[in-house]
């Protein structure tokens, strides 16, 4: 370990509240393209993107030059003027999608939060306001933030059950089960919300026909359909919304990750009525759309769309599903799960941990879920060779980590 990663470790020890844990001992200095440098100059191949943020990779020209100029100019300005880029990113995220109107946050989180806030307020401001109609629908082994509510959202106890008690008005079912979704419904319920694609728990995606009722059930019990495009959006499934993927349109999506470039920045988007549901003091922020921010996700949105680089997340997810299911003939890999470049590989063993640290050796960067569950979330630039290169590192990983699982047990 060099001298200088030593004392960055000290310092985050003495000065960082402990919510990540001892981290992977690596701290990188700068990034171009798909790769990361560390502090002692060491390269790693950067397949996981941040958690799906740097779908441009690192350090994009047209990205970094759009964020060196509006630092220039003006970095932050209140949201009582009138802000030219704010207005440009909304416009191309419009044009380009479902939503008629969108508001700017600083995070998914704040952006799910809002969603459920407009979902509220439009139903009490169209029935009045003693409304029972203030229920969500969600899911099981969802993820959608880690604020009360949108813990209380997330089908997982454990980013929920320590912080209670919980904000009500939440009730969850498993994904894909439609007899669940249709007895869940009742007048108390305002909207449902879901993930395209199941992205923390393992990467599971909503099928075609369950969406297709999720959006038939809104319709006719008067509920919104909400889908948490966080991680979805922005090219990441194959399309450039996942809402695409699924062949359906919902009432509120919401945005963020990639669609800043790497700069923080959440989008709450919605269409026809429900854009009536908020007036003028609902809702706000003091950072939320600032220009910097702003100017980072006009680039990268412009970017991607001029690119059309879903289309190589398309391709390149269905290579690297291929090459992986090819490498034992599935006596290491149980099933490989993808919707464009968002890649679940499944073990059959429980050794994804080592899996990980093992490809991290070879400086590969992924993520894992649980004991067996790889999250494999590359930039969207990425090539087929990058594609074989990892294969050829995920099958050292998974021999080396096999021997040493055969040896323990």
């Amino acid at each position: 370990m060099d001298k200088k990663l030593e004392q960055i470790i000290e310092l985050d020890k003495k000065y960082y509240l402990n919510t990540f844990g001892a981290r992977t001992p690596v701290c990188f200095e700068r990034g171009e393209g798909i790769y990361l440098y560390d502090t002692a100059g060491e390269r790693y191949t950067d397949f996981f993107a941040g958690i799906a943020v740097n779908a441009l990779g690192h350090g994009n020209p047209v990205v970094v030059n759009a964020i060196k100029e509006q630092a220039e100019k003006l970095i932050h300005c209140s949201n009582l003027y009138y802000n030219e880029p704010q207005a440009k990113l909304a416009e191309l995220i419009c044009e380009n999608s479902c939503a008629d109107k969108v508001f700017f946050a600083n995070s998914g989180a704040e952006a799910n939060e809002g969603a459920m806030k407009l979902a509220r307020i439009y139903y009490k401001k169209k029935y009045g306001k003693d409304t029972k109609k203030n229920t969500f629908i969600c899911l099981n082994k969802s993820f959608h933030g880690r604020t009360i509510t949108t813990a209380t959202a997330t089908g997982q106890d454990k980013y929920k059950l320590p912080y209670a008690p919980l904000t009500p008005g939440f009730k969850h079912v498993d994904i894909n089960d439609i007899a669940q979704l249709e007895n869940a419904v009742d007048e108390t319920v305002c909207g449902i919300i879901l993930e395209p694609v199941q992205g923390e728990s393992g990467v599971y995606p909503l099928t075609q026909e369950y969406a297709k009722r999720a959006r038939e059930l809104c319709d006719e019990k008067d509920m919104l359909l909400i889908f948490d495009e966080v991680q979805t959006g922005i090219g990441r499934t194959g399309r450039l919304f996942g809402y695409e993927y699924l062949g359906i349109e919902p009432d509120i999506f919401t945005l963020a990750k990639a669609l800043g470039g790497g700069v923080p920045i959440g989008c709450l988007c919605a269409k026809g009525d429900v854009t009536r549901g908020f007036d003028p003091g609902d809702h706000g922020t003091t950072f939320g759309g600032n220009p910097l921010a702003c100017a980072a996700g006009y680039a990268s949105l412009k970017t991607i769309i001029d690119q059309r680089l879903w289309e190589n997340a398309e391709k390149m997810g269905n290579i690297i599903t291929n090459n992986i299911y090819g490498i034992y003939d599935n006596s290491a890999v149980r099933e490989v799960r993808h919707a464009g470049l968002m890649v679940a590989i499944e073990l059959s063993i429980p050794y994804a941990a080592e899996v990980k640290k093992e490809l991290f050796e070879q400086k590969f960067l992924v993520g894992s879920v649980g004991d067996s569950i790889l999250r494999v979330l590359p930039p969207l630039i990425i090539t087929e060779q990058d594609c074989w290169d990892f294969r050829n590192a995920f099958k050292l990983a998974v021999r080396k980590v096999s021997t040493y699982a055969y040896k323990k047990d």
